[in-house]
């Protein structure tokens, strides 16, 4: 396998067309509807999604993006971070988790360095119906990768492994010792069930509690040639996969926002009477309600905007391949960055401030309303947003750009 040129060949071409987002998005709606009605019941038990997983699968999502002439669907990367908003609004983790399956599953393109090779990856994990995860998180120390003979072993832990436990495919890596690869940063696909390979489910936090967030523990993990996806040649396409990652979490908190505002919507429908001091019979009726929603709708929908804009633009980034930049990756870093930024902020006080118009009795643990807030402030914590205003920031100020990291 050569490890000194990269992949020139990227499947993804164009935008998608309105046939496109009329076949796709009312799928979204159908899976949106049955993952709402057990959300609240997986997020109290900290459920694995397994049997979300194969409701995606049945839904044909898992092979939307994969290319048709490998046995996928072709679709582009705007309808897949549509389809994932719309599952945020009744159950982010499983969103994140379908989002990070097709970010994972583009390591295909992003690493594979022939198209022999990333023909034959397509081909199995549509035959397959594989989903993928990762475990890559940097806050973790590196995974130790040892050479034997033709292949390596694997060891280490890496915490906050988004959708592991349930994932045909975990894409990790690390710096190999010894072999084919010595020095080079490895990325290679492990089974999720492998000898070796020990899900934790260490998982117990405010938020996102359905997401199968836990560690994974490798123990002397066989990884043989054929697992290996790539080497990691720091150039600029590759690296466009990270600006994916962020954009995925800008529409899953728009989803959680948007969620959060329909509950409260039917809430406050269904609240009998009024406040006693108002002049109206009914809260739905309330000059002081319609205020808040007005600006709570307002602002979400400006947050969409953006979103949708960025949507289209990665497929453009997507398509150029080899042909990416330096300045093409930092300016969709930037432009990412600024929904990051108000996906955040907005979604936040959306999903704080919808209690005051749906009343006390909203705060009744039957309702749920509180998932949405715990959801996105958890996942938010994890990538502080006063690092993403910095980076828009120097930019706008001076031209400058973060270093490339698994955050930037």
């Amino acid at each position: 396998m050569s490890t000194t040129t990269p992949f020139v060949r990227t499947p993804w071409r164009g935008h998608a067309d309105q046939s496109e987002l009329d076949r796709w998005l009312p799928v979204a709606e159908t899976v949106r509807e049955r993952l709402a009605a057990g959300a609240l019941e997986r997020d109290r038990a900290s459920a694995r999604p397994a049997a979300e997983l194969d409701v995606l699968r049945e839904a044909g999502l898992d092979g939307l993006l994969v290319p048709i002439e490998f046995g996928g669907h072709g679709a582009h990367w705007e309808t897949a971070f549509a389809i994932t908003r719309i599952l945020a609004r009744a159950d982010a983790s499983v969103a994140q988790i379908l989002g990070y399956h097709y970010l994972n599953q583009a390591c295909i393109t992003f690493y594979c360095p022939s198209g022999e090779q990333q023909a034959d990856w397509y081909r199995r994990t549509s035959e397959g119906r594989w989903f993928w995860s990762d475990s890559f998180n940097p806050v973790s120390p590196d995974l130790s990768v040892v050479a034997e003979g033709e292949n390596y072993r694997l060891n280490g832990l890496k915490r906050f492994a988004t959708g592991a436990s349930v994932a045909d495919k975990i894409i990790t890596g690390g710096i190999a010792q010894g072999g084919w690869h010595d020095g080079q940063l490895l990325i290679f696909a492990v089974d999720g069930q492998r000898e070796g390979v020990e899900h934790l489910d260490d998982w117990d936090h405010l938020g996102q509690r359905a997401s199968a967030s836990g560690s994974v523990r490798y123990s002397n993990v066989l990884i043989t040639p054929d697992d290996v996806i790539g080497v990691d040649l720091e150039e600029p396409f590759s690296t466009v996969v990270t600006p994916g990652v962020q954009l995925l979490f800008g529409n899953v908190y728009l989803g959680i926002a948007e969620g959060a505002l329909a509950q409260a919507r039917e809430l406050t429908l269904a609240r009998k009477n009024s406040w006693f001091l108002s002049t109206v019979d009914r809260y739905s009726d309330d000059p002081f309600v319609h205020r808040v929603f007005g600006e709570l709708v307002s602002r979400t929908a400006a947050v969409e905007a953006l979103a949708d804009k960025l949507g289209r633009r990665f497929d453009t980034a997507a398509a150029l391949g080899a042909d990416t930049t330096a300045a093409d990756r930092a300016e969709l870093e930037i432009a990412i960055a600024q929904l990051k930024v108000v996906s955040t902020e907005v979604g936040l006080d959306v999903a704080s401030r919808v209690f005051e118009v749906t009343g006390a009795s909203s705060t009744s643990s039957a309702n749920g309303l509180d998932i949405y807030w715990r959801n996105l402030r958890t996942h938010s914590l994890h990538d502080p947003v006063d690092y993403k205003k910095s980076e828009v920031g120097a930019n706008y100020l001076t031209g400058a750009v973060a270093p490339i990291s698994l955050y930037t």
